[in-house]
């Protein structure tokens, strides 16, 4: 296995355990068992490749029918690993989205091993709703998401009740899942020569 396999793969155990398995999104386990999702690992080491990256990801979506491909997990596993620069580059994704006109279709959502929500100290459990093995953006479908939403009851309440199942589970519970990266830095330092993006491992 290579370590981009590696990093899907970890990605998919954090989409298994905590997403799914704590059900902090509720729209993830339908598109999940459909093999709807699309994990793609970046070689990016800076921003403006891995803006590059997110331009391509984001045309290869909308271009594809929601049946074959609803969303995607674009994963920074070389770059962006501090937080405050990652969450400066959202900033740069809203407008790649502009730039596409695309703004109304797709929308991007932010995920990172150190999130952080305003008004919270790094350590506190609810930031962990939000945090990823590594830097990832989550392209999502507006449609998808109207369409879920519209199915789901009392969706605004999603957030409240994730933010209770953190506070049971506390920072050991979170931990016990084991849905930490796997692949160290050392690893990534050669770029793989492969495609920048990979399909989920095959069992």
């Amino acid at each position: 296995m290579t370590p981009d396999e590696q990093v899907v793969q970890d990605t998919v155990a954090w989409l298994e355990r905590a997403v799914i398995g704590l059900n902090l999104c509720p729209f993830a386990k339908s598109v999940h068992v459909k093999g709807q999702v699309h994990y793609a690992v970046s070689q990016a080491t800076h921003a403006s490749a891995f803006r590059e990256d997110l331009i391509q990801e984001l045309k290869d979506l909308v271009a594809l029918d929601a049946k074959v491909r609803d969303t995607t997990l674009l994963i920074a596993p070389r770059c962006l690993e501090d937080f405050l620069d990652f969450n400066d580059f959202l900033a740069e994704a809203d407008q790649v989205l502009e730039d596409l006109e695309l703004d109304g279709v797709l929308q991007i959502a932010s995920l990172h091993p150190h999130y952080q929500f305003a008004a919270t100290l790094p350590d506190d459990v609810t930031n962990f709703t939000n945090r990823s093995p590594y830097p990832t953006l989550h392209l999502l479908r507006e449609d998808s998401i109207d369409r879920a939403v519209a199915a789901f009851p009392n969706p605004e309440s999603i957030f409240e009740v994730n933010i209770q199942t953190m506070e049971r589970l506390g920072v050991q519970g979170w931990q016990a899942l084991g849905v930490g990266a796997t692949v160290t830095a050392a690893s990534l330092a050669e770029p793989n020569m492969a495609s920048s993006a990979h399909e989920k491992p095959k069992n």
